[in-house]
């Protein structure tokens, strides 16, 4: 099995910054893409950022400029930097992996179970 848990969340006025991370632990053989989703109230998940194992990233056009995503493959982990926070940030972030395990090698889906951010004064 393969266990997602996410950290960094919280209470944050517009303007100020926050860094999620998510941690993938289990019987690991390898991870391809890592990154984050969002879902706000009413709203549907969407693509906040992703960072592929060689390094190629892709962003939500609204998180330009603003959000950097990194990893650490050794420690299995991704990392979201999100500077110039907006109320419209405001979601639960849900970290997401495809891995490899020895009981599938074909890379499979993964979620977190989410971690709040609220952007509010």
């Amino acid at each position: 099995q393969v266990q997602l848990v996410e950290s960094g969340g919280g209470l944050v006025q517009p303007g100020g910054s926050l860094r999620l991370s998510c941690a993938a632990s289990g019987s690991i053989f390898s991870i391809d893409v890592m990154g984050w989703f969002r879902q706000a109230p009413g709203k549907e998940r969407e693509l906040v950022a992703t960072i592929a194992r060689g390094g190629s990233t892709d962003y939500g056009d609204s998180v330009k400029g603003r959000f950097t995503i990194s990893r650490d493959n050794a420690k299995n982990t991704v990392y979201l930097q999100m500077n110039s926070l907006k109320p419209e940030d405001t979601a639960v972030y849900y970290c997401y992996c495809t891995v490899s395990t020895p009981y599938r090698l074909a890379y499979s889906p993964y979620w977190g179970q989410g971690t709040q951010v609220t952007v509010s004064s």
